[in-house]
């Protein structure tokens, strides 16, 4: 990591790019597969989260007398 930044920053500064045009391409499949595996995973756990609450509110009808 270290070594990242010290090209990295004194490229910027100096207007340089820092990725290859297929870089930019590569960073932005895995920023689109990211975003669609993040937004799947909270899909799920919402769809989780809402049968959890489902089942404590059936179960605590139940236990009244």
């Amino acid at each position: 990591m270290l070594v990242v930044c010290a090209v990295a920053i004194p490229a910027r500064r100096d207007g340089r790019d820092l990725l290859t045009a297929k870089g930019e391409d590569v960073v932005s499949l895995v920023r689109d597969k990211t975003g669609s595996a993040v937004e799947t995973a909270r899909e799920k756990t919402g769809e989780a989260m809402g049968s959890a609450r489902e089942k404590m509110a059936e179960v605590a009808r139940t236990d009244e007398p």
